[in-house]
């Protein structure tokens, strides 16, 4: 048998197709989900230990049964517009639920943490390449609440040793190619699935929200990275650790970026099917570029973003929209 590496928020989307790049690796991912948002059934690729991160006594109990070398952290609240109307919420859920988390495994003696982050801890900074050194102004309290878990783990390698790897990411996309897991949100917000739903006509139609911007086609560009490319990485972000390597934040991204209509090109392309769409009005907060640069992690940890091309991801999320839900 391999490491235990626990996994929270492992019935999630990225933490699922974490678990299997883990089982895939030869570690053994333990998943700790409250299934507030995740899916039992997604627990596929080792044991499950249901539990909230606001339980301290609860994770206690999962170290000392599992003794994992290490832990991936993707359990969070991530809703922006719900982050700027009930702060509360993302501030005790995601920073005293990490802070809960650290101070379990600082006291377990599991001294390695990989850490799901994001790039809205850059905040509003239109139009640039992002890179690891861009300085942090988050603009609502999830990107917030990241920056603030990054700070917590900085503090933590101080006084206790804990090293860590964080990754700051921004749209992630697609599915794993085999249909084992995939993307399945309630509500659903993210653009690809809502795309896909309006042409399998499961919602009326995709809004784009803003048609005016200073882009080639009016509307916002965002940059997208494939869900196996992203949790490839954080396992190479694991083995960097074991390695007794230094602490090293990396952000995860292809460096271009497309735009709305960009996605629902492509898509009409790989379905064969039109797109309903209506123009909307811009929302409150989105900027007219967000592009992440990520040759640190290419470079240093040899990271491949081979499945991220708009035609993979979409032709993945599309089988797995076609065939692999969750029960609702």
């Amino acid at each position: 048998m391999g490491q235990n590496v626990l996994v929270t928020g492992g019935a999630g989307y990225i933490g699922s197709h974490a678990c299997k790049a883990l089982k895939t690796a030869g570690f053994v991912p333990v998943t700790f989900d409250n299934l507030v948002t995740g899916w039992k059934e997604a627990v596929k690729f080792g044991p499950f230990a249901q539990g909230d991160l606001l339980d301290r006594a609860r994770l206690d109990e999962v170290f000392t049964e599992f003794q994992p070398v290490a832990v991936m952290h993707f359990a969070a609240l991530s809703q922006v517009g719900e982050s700027m109307s009930e702060p509360g919420k993302y501030w005790r859920n995601n920073v005293c639920g990490s802070l809960n988390l650290i101070e379990a495994a600082v006291d377990a003696g599991c001294k390695n943490f990989v850490f799901s982050s994001t790039c809205a801890t850059y905040g509003d900074q239109d139009n640039v390449v992002l890179d690891e050194n861009s300085a942090q102004f988050p603009i609502n309290a999830y990107g917030a609440s990241k920056r603030a878990i990054e700070d917590i783990l900085r503090d933590f390698q101080v006084s206790n040793g804990l090293r860590h790897v964080i990754f700051r990411y921004f749209n992630v996309a697609g599915a794993d190619p085999d249909g084992e897991v995939g993307e399945f949100h309630q509500p659903e917000t993210h653009l690809i699935p809502l795309m896909l739903d309006a042409i399998d006509g499961k919602r009326d139609a995709l809004t784009i929200f803003g048609t005016d911007y200073e882009t080639p086609d009016g509307t916002c560009i965002r940059d997208y990275v494939h869900v196996c490319d992203l949790v490839d990485a954080h396992v190479l972000g694991l083995k960097w650790l074991q390695d007794d390597k230094d602490s090293r934040v990396f952000n995860l991204g292809t460096g271009s970026g497309f735009s709305v209509r960009d996605v629902i090109d492509h898509s009409r392309n790989v379905t064969n099917r039109e797109v309903p769409f209506n123009e909307g009005a811009r929302r409150a907060g989105d900027c007219t570029k967000l592009v992440s640069g990520s040759s640190r992690a290419v470079s240093e940890l040899g990271w491949n973003p081979a499945r991220s091309t708009l035609q993979t991801m979409i032709a993945d999320a599309w089988r797995w929209h076609q065939t692999g839900h969750y029960s609702e």
